[in-house]
């Protein structure tokens, strides 16, 4: 059985910083380390869907894990994402993160063809034979072939090397289902929920933490609201919960996936680029648009620990809080031009 221990808390699963070029920036992405881990967070998720996995090449898939676990230098876990679009290339990526000390693998079911549960069960088999490091199943129907319990189930059961599961989908009844079936012959897998709008219910429920896109902006409030439900206050979670949904609200809906999150990154005076999908004219707009309205929803979060807010700027890296905001979001505006 695995001898590390169980995976808890949360788990930001970040934004792949990108500078004017298109590159990955990997001075902005040391530094954004190293903030998420000043600000709390339990751990690292890069390559994962607000990581924006699919449109980087393999190579950077890789740099990118590296760059993550090289920065973290062991302070927190690292949870790598190392979904590919085969067997074989994944259990490759694995064990190239498990090499530079991961912590485990996140892995979806196949995507573009749909698997039945079966399929599903033989690929993950295949997987826990063959990789030297401990993999947690991410369900993320989505996007992918779903995860059943029963295939949960059957996997923890035969193989160790299979350490947890994270969830997105939103479904507590199932994450439940899940639990009570694996946590009485395997006290070792974790349970993690990806899915903001549930996460103190999903944690309240017996999750052992999450991977949260909103811990990625306001990690004082995810951390808060796990500790509170760890420490029994359910009323501050819940709270902190309905804090979370308007944030989470304003930025799931703007332009694609992650724009939202990254114009909440700004606002705390992250510019970690433009993301790697095209957007029309009229998604520019109303990125700039809303700006304002989630720059107003991160200040009232970022009252948890008096840290104020701040406002976007077009140069990658941490935010010139002496801009005056015409200027930024002249500038702003520039860059989504281009």
């Amino acid at each position: 059985m695995p001898t590390q221990p169980r995976i808890t808390g949360i788990l930001t699963p970040n934004i792949t910083p990108v500078d004017a070029r298109g590159n990955v920036d990997e001075d902005t992405l040391r530094g954004y380390v190293d903030w998420l881990i000043d600000h709390g967070v339990d751990g690292l998720y890069p390559n994962g869907s607000t990581g924006e996995f699919v449109r980087f090449t393999a190579e950077e898939r890789r740099r990118i894990v590296g760059i993550v676990v090289d920065q973290t230098r062991g302070r927190v876990p690292v949870l790598a994402g190392a979904a590919e679009a085969n067997a074989k290339e994944t259990i490759d990526a694995c064990n190239a993160y498990g090499d530079v000390g991961v912590r485990a693998v996140a892995i979806v079911a196949p995507f573009y063809y749909r698997l039945s549960s079966e399929g599903v069960y033989a690929y993950f088999r295949e997987i826990a034979r063959s990789v030297r490091v401990d993999v947690t199943l991410y369900n993320i129907p989505l996007f992918a072939s779903p995860i059943d319990v029963d295939t949960v189930v059957r996997l923890a059961s035969e193989f160790p090397r299979i350490v947890g599961l994270k969830d997105s989908s939103g479904d507590l009844p199932n994450m439940m289902r899940m639990m009570a079936a694996i946590r009485p012959m395997r006290d070792d897998f974790t349970f993690l929920t990806g899915w903001d709008p549930a996460l103190a219910p999903m944690l309240i429920a017996g999750a052992d933490g999450g991977t949260n896109a909103t811990s990625g902006v306001v990690p004082e409030l995810t951390r808060g609201l796990h500790r509170a439900v760890v420490a029994g206050k359910i009323e501050e979670a819940m709270r902190l919960q309905y804090q979370l949904l308007p944030l989470f609200d304003a930025m799931i809906s703007l332009g694609e996936f992650p724009e939202g999150f990254r114009a909440g990154a700004r606002s705390r005076g992250w510019n970690l680029g433009l993301g790697r999908v095209p957007v029309s004219e009229d998604q520019k707009q109303q990125i700039v648009a809303m700006q304002n309205r989630i720059d107003h929803l991160v200040a009232g979060v970022a009252g948890i620990t008096g840290e104020p807010a701040r406002s976007a700027s077009s140069t990658p890296g941490q935010v010139d809080p002496g801009v005056a905001i015409d200027e930024i979001v002249r500038r702003v505006l520039a860059q989504l031009k281009r």
